[in-house]
């Protein structure tokens, strides 16, 4: 840069040249005027363009940085005597998914629910196919969790056929991006359930921690859910089952812990052996809908209570046990209409659904019809392979 001394010297010894004319002061003060406006330009310039290799780029935050993640870091260092350091760790690791946030959305233009449709995904010929193969392999373990925790072996086989179709599809997701963008990126607009996933992350890292579970590499569902049954990680925690006592529960590999676990989480929310699951139900001349679906699948009349408010259960049920009227919305259609017990109420355990429930004991009952009429099936000699 030039300095204005340099500026004014210049027109000085331009003036001391021969013939040239003689500066006025006027034209010195302008000359001065634009060499100050030219050097305050370049100041600016040499100030707006940082020094190279000298900047150093600020550091992309994490999951680690979100204050519900120390909370949470706390929360398991005193109730799990995780370190904070360990927990704050892996979440720093964790990746925010668009996909999954678009899976929890709402769709953008209201859809009509339909039973036809929801049962034409999970009550067809593969999971009818392969479920019957699965099983035949698994035989010997299905009649034992039978006989430990009194659920049918088809519809511990149909809840994981639905759920994976037996184990082929247990999701892409790594589990600890898709809790950790559910627990602190739920989306807005809709009911928020990030308390829950932020507690199943909790639930995660505290499994990962204690088992030989790796937090960074395990996939499972967009929503968690992990292995053959699709457990969510608290469930994992309080229901799977080592069933093939070997001092490690795996619902990836071990088809028996799968089998075990699945039959288990049944058991300990309700399943009752020689119990109504489901019953096909006709409508009387006069039926009272309003009074018989308030309660929605919650199981509340007598067999007795529903033929007075103008039921006709197509099968036998016990007289003392408490039943639902559930509708199946069929889109434009008529509603389809099915009765549950206390079973089905236990199903939707599971799954909060009624189309899930009774897409589960469907199969379930093809499965038990379809196997029935394999020749020689009785005499089998039960060897899972």
């Amino acid at each position: 840069m030039l300095p204005i001394s340099n500026c004014i010297s210049s027109a000085s010894t331009a003036s001391g040249t021969p013939n040239a004319p003689k500066p006025t002061t006027r034209r010195l003060l302008a000359l001065g005027l634009a060499c100050l406006m030219a050097s305050a330009c370049a100041v600016s310039t040499a100030q707006d363009t940082p020094p190279k290799n000298t900047q150093t780029a600020k550091p992309q935050k994490t999951y680690a940085d979100n204050p519900l993640a120390l909370e949470l870091a706390a929360k398991l260092a005193a109730d799990k005597k995780i370190p904070i350091e360990r927990t704050l760790d892996i979440l720093s690791q964790a990746q925010f998914i668009p996909s999954v946030v678009n899976a929890v959305r709402p769709p953008k233009t209201p859809t009509v629910k339909n039973w036809d449709v929801y049962r034409s995904r999970f009550v067809e010929p593969i999971r009818i196919r392969k479920g019957l193969k699965f099983w035949s392999e698994n035989e010997a373990t299905l009649q034992e969790a039978e006989r430990k925790f009194g659920v049918p072996q088809e519809v511990i086989i149909a809840i994981i056929g639905v759920e994976t179709i037996y184990g082929e599809h247990i999701g892409n997701y790594r589990v600890l991006d898709a809790l950790a963008t559910l627990g602190f990126d739920y989306p807005q607009g809709q009911r928020d359930r990030s308390e829950f996933f932020r507690a199943e992350l909790a639930a995660f890292i505290d499994l990962c921690e204690n088992t030989h579970l790796d937090a960074l590499v395990v996939k499972g569902s967009y929503a968690g859910a992990i292995g053959l049954g699709q457990f969510m990680p608290s469930s994992w925690q309080q229901f799977a089952v080592d069933g093939d006592e070997n001092g490690i529960v795996d619902l990836f590999n071990s088809r028996r812990d799968a089998i075990f676990s699945v039959a288990n989480f049944l058991k300990v929310h309700g399943w009752k052996p020689g119990t109504a699951t489901l019953v096909p139900v006709e409508f009387r001349e006069h039926v009272d809908l309003p009074t018989l679906l308030a309660p929605d699948i919650l199981p509340t009349f007598l067999p007795e209570t529903m033929s007075q408010l103008g039921l006709k259960l197509g099968k036998p049920v016990l007289t003392e046990e408490k039943l639902a009227l559930v509708e199946l919305v069929r889109g434009e259609k008529p509603s389809t209409y099915v009765v549950g017990g206390q079973n089905f109420y236990t199903v939707t355990r599971y799954n909060r659904s009624s189309f899930y429930a009774t897409s589960v004991l469907q199969l379930a009952e093809e499965l038990r019809s379809r196997r029935a009429q394999i020749p020689n099936q009785a005499g089998n000699t039960p060897v899972d392979k």
